[in-house]
């Protein structure tokens, strides 16, 4: 295969696959043949603990080009005066740019980009054409933590949990949860949001400052180094900028979060509904009577089949809501007792209240589970999913529109939504070895982006654009609107070098 890459084809020899580390240098890997050392060029106090480098297939197609995993570590105890260098010492790597990236292409072909694992086009995908993946998760610090300011400032390889584990016993907690126990940084480069969004937000209402090495390798807080105010009309918004940018601006090195008082009492609950449409419009209705939900959560019938076997429950198999209250136990009596009868009102079934710790706990990993639950109903398939946000009021019409169209795509599938505010998830299952069946999903997905567009929605209200929801992009904030973010790009990134190929 001739444009496969095996080193006659390098201006610069290429050892093939290898790796370094601290202790043994450069070695080979896998089947590459055994290479020289090579220096390792690395700023003052910041610890390399490995590179991995691999040839990811054929050229050119996509995401097939080398690819290298770089894992960075502190090596002393201030961070910030370190992450600048970050950029120029990755660029002071022979052994990375001569012998793995001069496959015949110039500088250009070639990205960087933090993270760990992908498993889809979003934003969190590898690279198009090969490049440097940055693995910062070995920096997992919890720098400072301002208790009486609501604060806390954190390292990119800090979890949501880890986080919220070391705030047990301060009374304060951090809300956002995207289900999976995902790195904080990583949340806010993608502007995550999850379950608990209609109480407490988005990332985008929770990041109040943020560290970020620029492709150039300055050093940039978008809101002053230090500086952890809840509101401000300085200047232009550098925070917001920077959070769902999907790693195409720069590097988050550290992120100053908020944080929100613990609640005093939680309760949770489920309830079916003989359809799609009386399970949505009960959700209109409990946030147009202002009930302080914290969480409200809709999982069609194919979902909770998949949920009762995967987590072993036991709940009706048809459109259903799981809520959660968060308050005293005074007010939440108030709470239960309004939704309650709204929920009755809209025929509403199989009321069912958990209290204790556990239940709830049980309740909500099989709902965090329900993209696994769903997997498993056809083993050997492959998981495609897509989502979109619209107006509450728009809602019940996507939602019923949403689930005719699936069943006449012919595609195995399952809805699921954080419908306290507006968004929702198509899960598909397709046979990798089956192209029709993929076209299918994808001319869904598409259709279903348009039709959020066309009620006045977004086309993406998590996942983020990636690479597959670019056109969609286009056609929800016009040309105007792409023409400035590509200049917001150049400016910041002239050579292109940051997450390649996304979202522009």
């Amino acid at each position: 295969m001739t444009n496969r890459c095996t080193g006659a084809n390098l201006r610069t020899p290429w050892c093939g696959p290898r790796m370094w580390s601290r202790s043994a240098g450069w070695q080979p890997c896998a089947t590459a043949k055994a290479c020289p050392s090579s220096h390792l060029a690395q700023a003052p106090g910041l610890r390399v603990e490995s590179v991995l480098c691999r040839y990811g297939g054929p050229l050119p197609q996509p995401g097939s080009g080398p690819i290298t995993l770089v894992t960075f570590a502190a090596a002393s105890s201030t961070t910030h005066s370190l992450v600048s260098q970050l950029q120029h010492s990755l660029l002071a790597i022979p052994g990375l740019w001569s012998g793995c990236w001069e496959v015949g292409c110039d500088r250009g072909s070639w990205g960087l980009w933090p993270g760990r694992k992908q498993r889809s086009a979003g934003p969190g995908h590898p690279c198009c054409q090969g490049g440097v993946c940055i693995n910062l998760t070995h920096m997992d610090r919890i720098l400072e933590l301002n208790a009486e300011d609501f604060s806390v400032v954190v390292e990119p390889g800090v979890t949501r949990r880890a986080l919220n584990t070391h705030l047990r016993d301060s009374g304060l907690w951090f809300p956002v949860d995207p289900g999976a126990d995902a790195s904080l940084c990583g949340m806010a480069a993608t502007g995550a949001s999850g379950t608990n969004t209609v109480r407490y937000g988005t990332m985008r209402d929770n990041v109040l400052n943020l560290e970020v090495v620029l492709p150039d390798g300055r050093l940039l807080h978008t809101a002053g180094p230090g500086r952890h105010f809840r509101k401000s009309a300085a200047g232009y918004n550098l925070t917001g900028l920077f959070v769902g940018s999907e790693g195409t601006l720069g590097l988050i090195t550290a992120a100053t979060l908020r944080l929100h008082p613990a609640p005093e009492a939680t309760v949770a609950a489920t309830c079916a509904f003989p359809s799609v449409q009386a399970a949505v419009d009960s959700t209109v209705h409990i946030l147009q009577a202002a009930v302080p939900v914290a969480r409200i959560e809709f999982l069609d019938d194919v979902s909770m089949d998949a949920c009762n076997r995967h987590s072993k429950l036991s709940c009706p198999v048809a459109p259903t809501l799981f809520l959660e209250f968060h308050g005293s136990e005074r007010a939440l009596e108030e709470q239960l007792q309004r939704a309650e009868e709204i929920t009755q009102h809209n025929g509403a079934s199989h009321f069912s209240w958990a209290k204790g710790a556990e239940e709830r706990s049980r309740l909500w990993a099989a709902r965090h589970n329900a993209w696994y639950a769903v997997q498993a109903l056809r083993p050997g398939c492959k998981g495609y999913s897509t989502d979109v946000c619209v107006p509450i009021s728009r809602l019940p019409e996507i939602l019923v529109q949403t689930t005719e169209d699936l069943k006449a795509s012919g595609l195995t599938g399952a809805i699921v939504g954080h419908v306290g505010d507006g968004n929702f998830h198509c899960a598909l299952l397709i046979d990798p070895d089956d192209p029709e069946e993929l076209h299918r999903a994808k001319t869904f997905a598409e259709q279903l982006g348009r039709r959020a567009l066309a009620l006045h929605g977004t086309c993406t209200g998590e996942h983020g654009i990636g690479l597959g929801k670019r056109q969609l992009l286009q056609e929800e904030v016009g040309a105007v609107g792409v023409e400035t973010m590509r200049q917001l790009k150049a400016a910041l990134d002239p050579r292109g070098l940051m997450n390649p190929g996304k979202v522009l």
